[in-house]
C-alpha cells in the first residue's frame, strides 16, 4: 500500500534526524532537517503549506499551515513540547479535514526515545 509505505518513509527519515540532533531545538530545527531528509530520500515534500478554510465554498484565510505535506497525502505536525496536549491533536484533526487527507503523524521531538513522541493520526 502506497500510503503505508510513504508512512514508514516518514518515520524513518524522523528517526534519523532525533538521532542526529537529539531533544531540546526549536520545532523550526526540526521541521527543516525532516524535510532535508524527506528530499533526500527521493519523496515529494512541501513544507509549511498554506491550508485555507473553505465555508458556504467560500476560501477564507484562517492562516493555517502544515508543516509538512508528503507525497500530497500526509500531513506531519512537527512539535517540540515537553507533552504533547490537546490542542495538537485538534490542530492537526483540523488540518486532516481541511486537507481531506487521511493520515496525519505528529511527532514530538522533544523526547528522549522518539517511539514516546510519536502519533499516528487516521481521519
Amino acid at each position: 500500500m502506497v500510503i503505508e509505505t510513504t508512512f514508514k518513509k516518514v518515520l524513518d527519515c524522523s528517526f534519523k534526524v532525533h538521532t542526529e540532533l537529539g531533544p531540546k531545538l526549536l520545532e523550526s530545527a526540526y521541521e527543516e532537517c525532516l524535510y532535508f531528509e524527506l528530499l533526500q530520500s527521493g519523496i515529494k515534500v512541501e513544507k509549511q503549506k498554506p491550508l485555507p478554510l473553505v465555508y458556504k465554498e467560500v476560501f477564507l484565510d484562517a492562516g493555517y499551515k502544515v508543516d509538512l505535506l508528503v507525497e500530497n497525502f500526509v500531513i506531519v505536525e512537527i512539535k517540540s513540547v515537553d507533552l504533547l496536549a490537546e490542542i495538537h491533536l485538534a490542530q492537526i484533526l483540523t488540518y486532516l479535514k481541511l486537507s481531506k487527507c487521511k493520515l496525519g503523524l505528529l511527532v514530538n521531538f522533544n523526547v528522549s526515545h522518539l517511539k514516546d513522541g510519536i502519533k499516528r493520526v487516521i481521519r
